[in-house]
């Protein structure tokens, strides 16, 4: 049971991680492939594997703290992110104006951040126990992707629509959606082997039939 409370601690800080690395970096426009995309795509899909694997081993109720736990953690940075920008810097400190840039984010875009991450997180949770339930414990593949894709899909569209909403054109609003998902979906594809691997190094098993 402690060890396994360990291998616990390290899925969050990894979930941690991955939730603060895409706030910060979510700035940072990159080209993958046809589409423009933030950089935070390549980041922010680990927490919906994490709380697969989370909810496989050790339960629903588990992998619902973990959530609220990136929640507050959000919260606690976008604040923390306000006082460091409004701060005087020191005389010598030359980088102010760009340090500000990244660091300072539209209430409107931390609105639809954290509506979006509630929604999408609560619901992969949610949804994976429900197919673990309709599978009977079996076919991890499955409820690992049916949550997560889906889960992407309503970060994705509520993000991009509450963010850009009459900010650009109703088309662009679409591709900026459409593009994004793309991305997630291929990515939410390529994660199941690590969802396997990673039930396996925390639980000993590739599937956890106790809990459902």
């Amino acid at each position: 049971m402690e060890r396994l409370n360990e291998k616990l601690i390290v899925l969050t800080s990894i979930f941690i991680f991955a939730i603060v690395a895409s706030n910060i970096t979510a700035s940072k426009l990159v080209n993958l492939g046809p589409f423009v995309v933030p950089i935070a795509v390549l980041c922010y899909p680990i927490t919906f594997s994490i709380t697969d694997i989370v909810t496989e081993v050790y339960g629903k109720k588990v992998a619902q703290k973990i959530v609220w736990s990136g929640f507050f953690v959000s919260v606690v940075l976008v604040l923390y992110s306000k006082i460091v920008t409004v701060y005087p810097p020191a005389s010598l400190f030359e980088q102010n104006e760009a340090f500000v840039k990244v660091f300072s984010s539209t209430p409107r875009i931390v609105l639809a951040s954290m509506i979006a991450y509630v929604l999408s997180q609560t619901h992969d949770v949610w949804a994976f126990h429900l197919w673990k339930r309709i599978t009977e414990g079996r076919y991890l593949w499955m409820r690992n992707n049916f949550s997560t894709i889906v889960s992407q899909f309503i970060d994705t569209c509520v993000f991009i629509t509450i963010a850009f909403f009459n900010v650009v054109p109703g088309n662009v609003l679409l591709k900026m959606i459409f593009s994004q998902y793309v991305v997630k979906f291929i990515i939410a594809l390529i994660d199941t082997p690590f969802v396997y691997l990673g039930v396996k190094l925390v639980s000993g098993k590739w599937i956890v039939r106790e809990t459902v």
